[in-house]
């Protein structure tokens, strides 16, 4: 018998900004929350940039490519996708590889929206979807001190981290 190990994947993904069309009442999702947001995300699904990260991480950490692989971006019937779905089939695969989840680790990357008021209510909703402890969920943010395109307002990104013990 194998003894299991710990496996690490990393994900990121990024977002270009669009113009609101919904105005002051707009919100994005990030981290399966919904957000106010001045901007709107240019996407095929509903553009979380942390789960997609998190997405890429989790497949990243039992060796099975890409959240693009699994669902092919310009595929219709992915437009307006809740990420959850994304994520759930992440789950499953890292699970019927045997692997349980040990941790996971979010950067949300970009001087806008504030993350802050709703960090706990994405922690929240990450260790209800992954049925993980929310002390195993981290979620935080940062900017780029207005450099790059997250700096100029143009975007958004995260990156994730995750163990997986297999």
């Amino acid at each position: 018998m194998t003894s299991k190990q710990t496996r690490v994947g990393m994900g990121f993904d990024a977002h270009r900004f669009l113009p609101t069309k919904n105005g002051p009442s707009n919100k994005i999702m990030l981290c399966g929350v919904p957000v106010p947001s001045e901007y709107d995300v240019e996407a095929n699904s509903d553009g979380d940039v942390g789960i997609h990260a998190l997405v890429d991480a989790l497949l990243g950490s039992i060796a099975a490519g890409d959240i693009g692989m699994h669902f092919t971006p310009n595929d219709s019937q992915w437009a307006r996708a809740k990420s959850e779905i994304f994520l759930k089939h992440a789950l499953k695969m890292v699970h019927e590889k045997g692997g349980e989840i040990v941790n996971i680790d979010i950067t949300i990357i970009g001087e806008r929206p504030r993350v802050f008021p709703h960090r706990e209510n994405m922690r929240k909703m990450l260790s209800e979807l992954l049925a993980l402890d929310i002390d195993r969920v981290s979620v935080k943010a940062t900017t780029t001190e207005k450099m790059g395109f997250t700096g100029r307002k143009e975007g958004i990104a995260a990156q994730a981290i995750v163990s997986v013990l297999v």
